[in-house]
């Protein structure tokens, strides 16, 4: 299966979602532990734990990582969430997109997780105006990165996403919206808007939700 590629860099809107006082960490898909380097930085004394499917990634990420797990975080048990990882704190970096059930994982995550714990994670907005406008005309082409990313295989919405966590025992206590800076979506937003009202849905909050390319959220057991 094609994977996404290594990359060096760390998202800083879920660097500063991040708790500071978290005691273990467990970041999925951690790739070559970009995230982790920044962390410690400021948190030095909690225990850090990468999980990533790609054995070359892993190898990279335990220089940063206090110790890194070769594996699909789909395929393990609740058992092996609760004993070995134990996180207090789950960070999934643009990850719940990439898997098959990303539901049934955090439901199984709420299992084992204390409650003070928290997920903090980042999801690509598939309700974003490109989308919309490809959508339109039929030009829905996979790509090698964004958020028609081949290697996606879910998709959400600010909606969908709220509804995810909730179904899984979280409720989404803090966040951020990230929106670039597209000059062009101005031209496409008066159509959203208008076919917003034509099913009925609120037109500005359909021209607002098409505005951020991700959202970073920091949710917590309900």
């Amino acid at each position: 299966m094609e994977q996404t590629p290594v990359h060096e860099r760390h998202n800083p809107d879920v660097l500063a979602l991040i708790p500071r006082d978290a005691k273990i960490i467990v970041e999925v898909g951690c790739s070559s532990g970009a995230l982790a380097r920044e962390y410690k930085k400021t948190n030095g004394s909690c225990l850090y734990i990468g999980v990533e499917c790609v054995p070359e990634y892993a190898k990279l990420a335990e220089m940063y990582c206090d110790s890194v797990i070769v594996a699909d975080i789909e395929s393990v048990d609740e058992v092996f969430l609760r004993d070995t990882l134990a996180g207090d704190c789950w960070v999934f970096g643009d990850v719940l997109e990439h898997l098959k059930d990303p539901w049934s994982l955090l439901a199984k995550i709420r299992n084992v997780i204390p409650d003070y714990g928290c997920i903090v994670a980042c999801i690509p907005n598939a309700q974003h105006w490109t989308v919309q406008a490809k959508l339109s005309c039929g030009d829905f082409r996979y790509e090698s990165s964004g958020l028609l990313d081949r290697t996606h295989l879910r998709w959400f919405t600010r909606q969908t996403i709220n509804e995810m966590f909730l179904d899984a025992g979280f409720t989404i206590a803090d966040g951020v919206a990230r929106i670039l800076d597209e000059p062009d979506r101005e031209i496409v937003l008066p159509a959203i808007r208008s076919m917003a009202a034509c099913v009925g849905a609120d037109p500005e909050m359909a021209a607002n939700d098409a505005l951020p390319f991700q959202y970073v959220l920091l949710a917590v057991p309900v």
